[in-house]
């Protein structure tokens, strides 16, 4: 699959939800390293994270050498390996040495270093135990997410020692639903990793699931499923209606509807005074994953607004609003905005 001369924000956004569909992942894999290295990109801050989707596509498709050589390359794109874009790089060249054979050492040293991150940042949950799982290694993940979430906890125990001498609930203290933290990501990544274990649901795992219950309360509590700014890709759009039609009233009866639908909330709440605005990438295996852990209808409105309450935490899922005028639309058409959905709210 050829790239365009000039990548742009909204190019890679589109590639990392596409390239594995396509004939010839190891290929975009490729075009998007070359677009970062001879500086084909339209944002030269971009570099590292091509490079790390180059390592991902990789890694996925069993290229272990090639991933690391792309992974490499990320680390040295970024200013520096601390940088908290590079954990997701410095994780897949993990992998990768893990998959190489007779490297485990290098992985594991990499991995032990990223180990502080579980406790400050969200992605870090997944993509550390997704590493050490790549190596065999699922019981030490369990044992570093539980033991980060002994710490967070812990930390918050402390901090409140000074108040009324009461039992604290700590799903009470975890936050609002659409930033519920780090300890949310920790509890649901741990709660996966015990689950394939096969090991006994804990006290843990109990706090896990009332979290994600009390998620789903308080979002379901909302005006409708619209406010909650979930953004369906064009092609996860299409794939929605086609095994959801009934969803056509909640999100619009074709792309354009939905857009739009979207662009006139965020100018209401605009005009509302709400700032930090932006819309939510969703997708329909990510719903249907939810609504299997809820053993519930993927149409069923507490059950979107569960996945809704779900994604809004997620970091990597929020596109900010507006762009400028002549900047990319936040849609990801490729059109400039005010060409594309800035009218659509008019």
């Amino acid at each position: 699959m050829p790239t365009r001369d000039v990548l742009t924000k909204a190019d890679l956004a589109e590639l990392r939800r596409s390239a594995l569909g396509t004939a010839d992942p190891l290929g975009v894999a490729a075009d998007v390293a070359e677009a970062a290295e001879q500086g084909r990109l339209e944002d030269p801050d971009d570099a590292g994270d091509a490079l790390t989707l180059a390592a991902e596509i990789a890694e996925i498709r069993a290229r272990p050498e090639a991933a690391l050589r792309y992974a490499e390359r990320a680390l040295a794109a970024y200013p520096s390996g601390d940088d908290p874009r590079a954990g997701f790089a410095r994780a897949l060249r993990s992998r990768a040495l893990f998959r190489a054979g007779g490297r485990d050492d290098e992985a594991m040293a990499e991995l032990t270093a990223l180990r502080p991150l579980l406790l400050v940042q969200p992605d870090a949950p997944a993509y550390v135990s997704a590493a050490l799982d790549a190596g065999g290694r699922s019981a030490t993940a369990e044992t570093w997410l539980s033991e980060a979430v002994d710490t967070v906890l812990g930390d918050r125990a402390t901090a409140a020692s000074g108040a009324a001498s009461t039992a604290i609930d700590p799903v009470a203290d975890l936050g609002p639903p659409d930033a519920p933290g780090v300890l949310f990501f920790l509890l649901q990544q741990r709660h996966r990793v015990r689950r394939n274990l096969n090991l006994p649901h804990d006290r843990q795992d109990d706090l896990a699931d009332r979290l994600e219950t009390q998620l789903v309360r308080r979002a379901g509590e909302r005006r409708d499923a619209e406010s909650d700014l979930l953004f369906w890709p064009r092609s996860e759009f299409d794939r929605l209606l086609a095994e959801h039609a009934t969803l056509s009233e909640v999100y619009g009866s074709d792309w354009d509807a939905h857009r739009g639908r979207l662009e006139t909330e965020l100018v209401r709440l605009r005009g509302a005074g709400q700032a930090g605005l932006g819309v939510f990438r969703a997708t329909v295996d990510g719903l249907h994953a939810f609504a299997g852990r809820r053993d519930g209808d993927p149409t069923d409105t507490p059950v979107r607004a569960g996945y809704a309450a779900e994604v809004q935490a997620r970091p990597s899922a929020r596109i900010p609003w507006p762009p400028e005028r002549n900047d990319a639309c936040w849609c990801g058409s490729g059109l400039k905005y005010k060409k594309d959905c800035l009218p659509r709210s008019r």
